[in-house]
């Protein structure tokens, strides 16, 4: 995986935390499912990157 893609990643998964804790605080559960998901989905980036890598060595 590519440090852009790392970063990327990150980047994401830090976004979406921050929206499920808003939405925790605001009591808006769509917003934190909104978050949630948004973690998911970069989870899921990650571990597809990391069997690309693993496959190229």
């Amino acid at each position: 995986m590519g440090m852009k893609d790392k970063a990327e990643n990150l980047a994401e998964k830090a976004g979406g935390k921050a929206k499920e804790t808003v939405g925790r605080a605001t009591d808006d559960p769509g917003l934190q499912a909104e978050g949630k998901g948004t973690q998911i989905k970069s989870d899921l980036k990650q571990a597809v990157e990391k069997i690309k890598d693993a496959g190229r060595h």
